[in-house]
């Protein structure tokens, strides 16, 4: 997500108890997922679930813990879809990157 973007994390996500409880099922609490949105994370795929188009995400939170978020867009606002640890795989391919970003 484009830096500008990033004044009220608040107004910008859209949080239900249907998100909010499948994310916690994966240990993932709403804050971490908007950190690593709204953070730098690599765009690692797009798909349309149901008519829905999904976007999927790889980043880390100011805790360091890497997840992998997948969002959709409800007019404006993002409503996170799910948030989990990644797969061994794509772990590795974050850090390869992020290593080569420095």
């Amino acid at each position: 997500m484009p830096a500008e973007n990033q004044e009220s994390a608040e107004s910008q996500f859209v949080w239900d108890k249907e998100n909010i409880g499948h994310i916690a099922e994966h240990d993932v609490v709403p804050e971490e997922a908007e950190e690593v949105i709204l953070g730098d994370p690599f765009d690692i795929g797009f798909e349309v679930v149901d008519g829905e188009e999904r976007w999927s995400y790889i980043g880390e939170t100011s805790a360091e813990r890497i997840l992998r978020v997948v969002i959709t867009l409800r007019g404006e606002r993002v409503r996170v879809v799910t948030a989990f640890e990644p797969e061994k795989y794509w772990k590795a391919f974050y850090l390869e990157q992020r290593a080569g970003l420095q």
